[in-house]
């Protein structure tokens, strides 16, 4: 039983009561998007995603998983409304409007990916609780997994590349058909630029990144696919210099936790060939807190950043200008990097990100 309300002067009890409501499912959903990573990193969801109703044993065992832990998962999820549970039968369903979102093939994207950031952020918490006494960043070595969550976060871009993405370039397909020089600015696991140095053979790729475990995954998912034309390549680029080498440079969600944003965007001015394109995708938001209040996912993207985008710029000497840096920002810095033209677009199936399309 709740304790009496204290009486406090101007205390308006209906809307305490109302907020507290609030925190609970605040509370309830913060579970709830652990068990969602937990499917997703499971396979569970992709075991469940032919719409069958079957009991708890049944799905582990075609998981292969402990049937105990699997049923107190299911129970989770069934609660929570994410699947169906029929207590005559004692089975469960995923329907498939709900594994549209939920799979890796989901036809709506893949929510359960992005839930992996949520105990990402629990397990990085103590290391921000010092951060916050002492003004010290992270590196990216803080965090686990969090490699394996960018490549699905960007699966959006994947899926879309050839007809959603490579269209805001115009005549890109055609000069890709024929044969340039390529840069990915902070390329990951390699996963967009493997894909288009295997559409484009005539083409020639390279792809740079901090870390060296995601870089040699890089290497090994071109050498699975066959692809000779791309080259990955572990490297700082803070200070980068390699004047007019590329056609097309791209960086996908990679400018706002440099050390250096705006001398990252300047070095890729630099590093263009006259008549060069930078294409580069970053979060959405505005810089402005007011104008953000129903940006999509905000309270997420805002945690995002005090948890990881912001330390992690600290931690590497940056400004810290955190997830939600705003698309004004982005766009103030390439005109100051001396881009003649830039046009900005915001593209159907990513509401979160801003394109920027920049000429030299």
């Amino acid at each position: 039983m709740l304790n009496p309300t204290p009486i406090v002067e101007d205390f308006d009890e209906t809307r305490a009561l109302a907020f507290m409501d609030q925190m609970g499912a605040v509370i309830n959903s913060g579970a709830i998007s652990v068990m969602l990573s937990v499917g997703h990193r499971s396979g569970l969801f992709e075991i469940m995603n032919d719409s069958k109703a079957e009991t708890a044993e049944q799905i582990a065992r075609t998981a292969n998983l402990n049937a105990r832990y699997v049923r107190e998962w299911l129970s989770a999820l069934a609660v929570s409304n994410i699947v169906e549970f029929d207590p005559a039968r004692q089975t469960f369903r995923l329907p498939k409007e709900h594994a549209a979102c939920l799979t890796r093939t989901g036809i709506l994207g893949n929510m359960a990916g992005f839930a992996q950031a949520v105990p990402v952020m629990g397990a990085i918490e103590n290391r921000i609780l010092e951060c916050l006494e002492t003004g010290e960043g992270t590196t990216y070595a803080d965090y686990p997994c969090f490699h394996s969550f960018m490549v699905d976060a960007g699966s959006g871009v994947l899926a879309n590349l050839f007809d959603g993405v490579l269209p805001l370039v115009p005549g890109l397909h055609e000069r890709l058909s024929n044969g340039i020089d390529v840069m990915d600015a902070g390329c990951g696991m390699g996963r967009i630029l493997n894909a288009l140095a295997k559409r484009y053979p005539q083409s020639r790729f390279t792809g740079y990144d901090l870390c060296e475990d995601v870089i040699d995954q890089a290497r090994r998912e071109a050498a699975n696919a066959g692809v000779t034309n791309v080259r990955f390549e572990a490297r700082d680029l803070t200070g980068y210099h390699e004047p007019k080498a590329f056609d097309l440079v791209t960086s996908f969600d990679a400018v706002h936790d440099q050390q250096d944003p705006f001398g990252l965007v300047k070095s890729m001015y630099t590093a263009l060939k006259p008549g060069g394109v930078y294409l580069m995708q970053d979060v959405g938001g505005s810089a402005f807190l007011e104008n953000n209040y129903e940006f999509p996912f905000a309270p997420f993207l805002y945690s995002i950043s005090l948890t990881h985008c912001t330390p992690v710029s600290i931690g590497q000497g940056g400004p810290g200008l955190g997830t939600m840096w705003g698309w004004e920002t982005a766009e103030d810095m390439l005109e100051k990097a001396g881009f003649s033209d830039v046009k900005r677009s915001v593209l159907e199936f990513d509401p979160l990100s801003v394109w920027f399309v920049s000429q030299v």
